[in-house]
């Protein structure tokens, strides 16, 4: 466990020195929008949004890292504090209209969760891994992606990469399912499921994973 918390540090530290000198040197990009991934546990969503990243050389955010960000006040200060004053005050609206708009009454964590991902997408080229992304970042401006399979698929996966028993993967994969979609539910009253809410939906029980990193770089390739 102390290995993962500094991995992950070294790799936020990493990305805010990458976008400290895009600031100081006045080289950042014009955004581009980034991609958000949802995914069913055991899907291989991870992976595909992990190669998506590496063929964009977009930047790359999974869960840990988010919630590294969003649950550490330096950090999440740093990360914050990265944006030009002028990007930085867009964001403080655009998230003040978020919660009027969509009714949505913040928790201590929440209230930390939108700034940081907000704030990825100013910056773009960014690849968001869960978090709720595609439901706080506005859809013009995403392209948001669902990831999903087989149960029986899900559960063989989860337990060949954890090495736990079959009984043992499924309770984790329901667990895991159901804390998604109930995080979802509570803070932006939406079906994680419904399809409505993303622009391409993937079944891996129907295709490779390179065949879905394809139809997917095909279909954002299309809208950019």
């Amino acid at each position: 466990m102390p290995k993962k918390e500094v991995s992950i540090d070294q790799v936020v530290k990493k990305q805010i020195k990458k976008w400290q000198d895009q600031l100081a040197g006045k080289k950042a990009e014009a955004q581009i929008p980034v991609i958000t991934v949802s995914m069913e546990p055991g899907s291989g969503g991870s992976i595909i949004a992990q190669k998506i990243a590496e063929r964009l050389e977009f930047d790359y955010f999974n869960r840990d890292i988010v919630e590294k960000i969003a649950k550490t006040s330096e950090i999440r200060g740093a990360v914050i504090n990265s944006l030009e004053k002028e990007r930085l005050s867009g964001v403080k609206d655009f998230i003040s209209s978020l919660m009027e708009d969509q009714y949505i009454h913040p928790d201590t964590y929440l209230k930390h969760l939108l700034p940081v991902i907000s704030t990825i997408a100013k910056h773009g080229r960014a690849v968001i891994v869960g978090r709720g992304a595609n439901f706080i970042l506005p859809a013009e401006d995403i392209f948001s992606v669902r990831i999903i399979g087989p149960l029986k698929k899900r559960i063989r996966e989860v337990a060949l990469t954890h090495r736990v028993t079959t009984e043992q993967a499924k309770r984790r994969v329901i667990q895991r399912e159901s804390r998604r979609e109930a995080f979802i539910r509570h803070t932006f009253h939406a079906d994680i499921c419904d399809p409505i809410y993303y622009d391409l939906t993937i079944n891996t029980g129907k295709m490779s994973i390179d065949a879905a990193v394809e139809a997917i770089m095909g279909a954002v390739m299309a809208k950019l």
